[in-house]
């Protein structure tokens, strides 16, 4: 019920910025272009300049930021005494525990956030507060990071905020796609990801025109940002800190939390949140507390939730290795399972051409008719999209009384083993095999070449886009070794792959 937040790649964004195209939008993102109004020298301190990405633990905000943890405790908040911000090996920044104080039990709260500390949008106290209300309400629902950034831009350019030890701990640059060079853009060489790349950066250059625009002549003392100037680069900051970061109350409102999102991640997590009150409730509390014993020198680490390596990286700035929630996206396409189908071996004209009766069966798998959706995934926990799995099935089989004779959710299933027979079961499933080396074809490189590229200790943006592309194609072959196991355990004579 308590997930870390993140961006839905599936919705139309924004229209794209007029003019823009993908290597603009990219070099006007990547430049340092913030620029102040104000000449006072707090206002300067809290400058919303960004940079790309170039290292693997960015500076923070504030040369010398305060301490969180002092900040956390001093506000209201508990902290476990064992734990401290500290880089670790495995997984760099973040909250681990410490050597000298002993193991942390299974049940013990680590972290206590009251109600006062959580950042999240408000409603409006003043003309400032409206006018970024106004902005927010511009800004697609799927971006709601975007939102939530503005409200974070916003603290971050007082010079008196509450939130300043905090925000002064915050990355000064993020690991996220929109601010890679775009030799590393080419290298994740993956054409979904590469489109939401695009989408963003496209509707960060037109966003960044609507709010000069809403802004231009806006009194300074009525503006929501002190009266600093607001780029493509600080609200591309904005947006990464919060996607990176923010959290979802019980699936409802995404809230930035101090020091709780300095907290790694991981499938096998050790530590879980918990939610006490309503979201509006003064008594609302946001706990950290320990799921399973934490040792000396532990990170403590939540789970962001069971998503592939796209969403991690687009959202959060780095790639999870044997990812068991990696994927790779294909389109359904008639001509895409011929090409498929004669590499495998298996000559079937339905593949095109289905006959009404599969039509129908297509059409209750959404891969048919008005209102398709002719997307589908190799990978994950399924290791094969059921929707793909089932329309091979169906397309394959002959007998249309046999295909009666299951229910959707059998076809769709990898773990029913031949539901229309060893023949039809080979024939889908050598199908499937050519379509894992059909994607692998459309990466430009080979395993060995991006092993050695990362031997070669690459700048961190190339390492994270070599490293995206590298366990998309793992995963692929081992799909691949999957179902070449399960061809030869069909019978004798489907053994052949």
């Amino acid at each position: 019920s308590f997930v870390r937040a993140r961006l839905h790649l599936r919705p139309p964004m924004a229209a794209a910025a007029a003019g823009a195209t993908p290597a603009t939008a990219r070099k006007a993102l990547a430049s340092t272009t913030s620029a102040l109004l104000s000449s006072s020298p707090a206002l300067r301190r809290r400058s919303l300049s960004c940079s790309a990405a170039s290292a693997a633990t960015a500076p923070r905000i504030a040369q010398q930021p305060p301490d969180l943890l002092r900040w956390v405790q001093r506000e209201g908040g508990f902290v476990h005494p064992a734990l401290r911000v500290a880089d670790h090996l495995e997984y760099g920044l973040g909250v681990s525990a410490t050597a000298a104080d002993g193991i942390i039990p299974p049940g013990a709260v680590l972290i206590d956030l009251p109600g006062r500390i959580p950042l999240r949008l408000r409603r409006p106290a003043d003309a400032a507060d409206a006018l970024l209300m106004q902005l927010a309400d511009r800004v697609p629902e799927e971006l709601w990071s975007m939102r939530l950034g503005l409200r974070l831009l916003q603290e971050r350019t007082k010079s008196d905020s509450f939130w300043w030890p905090y925000i002064a701990n915050l990355p000064e640059t993020f690991t996220v796609p929109i601010f890679f060079p775009g030799e590393d853009i080419k290298n994740l060489q993956y054409a979904p990801l590469l489109h939401q790349i695009n989408k963003r950066c496209r509707f960060l250059l037109e966003f960044e025109k609507e709010v000069k625009q809403k802004l231009g002549t806006v009194p300074s003392g009525d503006h929501p940002f002190c009266g600093q100037d607001v780029h493509s680069s600080s609200l591309g900051w904005a947006m990464s800190a919060a996607s990176s970061r923010a959290f979802r109350l019980h699936g409802e409102i995404p809230m930035l939390l101090p020091l709780v999102d300095m907290c790694n991640h991981s499938f096998s997590p050790n530590a879980r949140i918990v939610q006490e009150g309503d979201v509006e409730s003064p008594d609302m509390s946001v706990k950290v507390v320990a799921e399973t014993q934490i040792d000396q020198n532990a990170a403590v680490t939540l789970n962001y939730g069971c998503y592939p390596n796209d969403f991690y990286l687009l959202d959060y700035g780095f790639v999870v290795t044997s990812n068991p929630y990696d994927q790779v996206e294909l389109s359904y396409d008639g001509n895409l399972l011929d090409a498929a189908s004669m590499a495998a071996g298996v000559s079937n004209p339905n593949f095109s051409t289905p006959a009404k009766w599969q039509q129908d069966i297509l059409s209750q798998l959404n891969l048919h008719g008005e209102g398709a959706v002719l997307k589908v995934s190799l990978g994950g926990p399924d290791v094969v999209d059921g929707h793909l799995l089932a329309a091979l099935r169906v397309l394959l089989a002959a007998d249309p009384d046999t295909v009666g004779k299951h229910d959707l959710e059998t076809l769709m299933s990898l773990g029913t083993k031949a539901p229309l027979g060893p023949t039809v079961e080979a024939s889908a499933l050598r199908t499937v095999l050519a379509l894992c080396a059909i994607a692998l074809q459309h990466f430009h490189t080979k395993i060995m070449d991006d092993q050695a590229v990362l031997k070669g200790e690459p700048p961190l943006t190339t390492e994270l886009a070599v490293q995206f592309r590298l366990q998309k194609k793992l995963m692929l072959v081992d799909i691949m070794q999957n179902l070449s196991r399960r061809i030869k355990s069909l019978s004798p004579e489907k053994s052949t792959a």
